[in-house]
Order: structure tokens, then sequence, then C-alpha cells
């Protein structure tokens, strides 16, 4: 009796164990080629993200430089028709007179005050309020008998504020106490 296993019996068992590493190896491949797939698509979606984001950083940046730059272009043109209005009236024939000039400059400030209110500039005249350091500047105190004291008696200078955030405080003299002068 031959007690060494046949070569042919060896053949099949090794066929028969290659045959699922085979499949192993295979399935390993198709795997790793989807995973590859799927890598190279992710990149590239991060590279159009990444370039995307950066068109809109650039857009933005664009944008905010614009703004600046021509943030009062609305503004400006309204005020040529105020310089023109000046211009007229500097450029006017022969002697003016008095009520000319005065009636010339009304128009003017009218003219001046419209375009301001338009764009958000609200004038701040305080004359017999309250003082309010917030949007007032003392320029001094005054004893007062006609109002109350801490009022506003004179405007110097009136105030501004656009949108409701001041531009510049009113200038005034506040009211105090009168001084008794009996003694």
């Amino acid at each position: 009796m031959n007690v060494e296993p046949d070569r042919a019996d060896e053949d099949v068992v090794a066929n028969e164990a290659d045959e699922p590493v085979a499949e192993e190896n295979e399935d390993a491949r198709d795997e790793l080629t989807e995973l590859q797939a799927k890598v190279e698509e992710n990149w590239d979606k991060y590279l159009r993200t990444a370039a995307e984001l950066e068109n809109v950083r650039k857009r933005a940046a664009r944008d905010v430089e614009h703004a600046h730059k021509f943030a009062l272009e609305r503004f400006a043109a309204d005020l040529l028709a105020v310089c023109d209005s000046l211009e007229l009236a500097l450029a006017a024939e022969g002697e003016p007179s008095v009520e000319s000039l005065k009636e010339g400059s009304e128009v003017t400030l009218k003219l001046l005050a419209t375009t301001m209110q338009r764009f958000g500039i609200e004038e701040l005249d305080p004359q017999g309020e309250p003082f309010d350091p917030a949007r007032h500047e003392a320029m001094t105190m005054q004893p007062s008998d006609d109002v109350e004291p801490g009022s506003v008696v004179t405007v110097f200078q009136k105030g501004y504020a656009l949108n409701g955030r001041l531009l510049r405080p009113a200038r005034v003299i506040v009211a105090s106490e009168p001084t008794d002068e009996a003694n």
C-alpha cells in the first residue's frame, strides 16, 4: 500500500483552497477600486467646494470694497443740486438785493435739509428740552428763572444724527438754579 497521497488529490485540494483566496482577493480589489473611486469623487467635490468658497470670498471682498467706495454716491448726487444752487447765486448778474440773497439762501438751505432728511440725517435742535449728555455738549451753565434747571436755554450749534446714531452733539447752554442776589 502506498501511504503517500496521490499528486492529483493534492492538486484538487490545492485548487479548492485557492478558489476562496482568489475570490477574496478579487472582492478586495473590487472594494479597493470602489473606495478609490469614492476618494476621487470626494476629492473632486472638495476641490470644487474650496474653489467656490474662494470665489465667494473674492466676491464678498469686492462687494465690500464697492460699498465703501460708492456708499455716498446717491448722497453726493443729491448734493449736486445744492452746489448748483449756490453757484447760481454767486453767478447772478448785477448788485443782488439783501432780500434776494436771503431768499436764495433759504431755498438752498431747504434743498440741503430735504436731501439730508432723505438720507436719514436728523437735525437736533434741543431748545427748551432737558439736557441729555449723550446728545448735547454743554458749553456753559447759566442761571435762569424762565426755564427749569437742567434744561437747554440756548443752542449755539445744532446737532445731527444719522439714522439714530449721533454724528455731532448739539452745543448748548444749560440752565442752572437761579442765583439769590438779594443777600
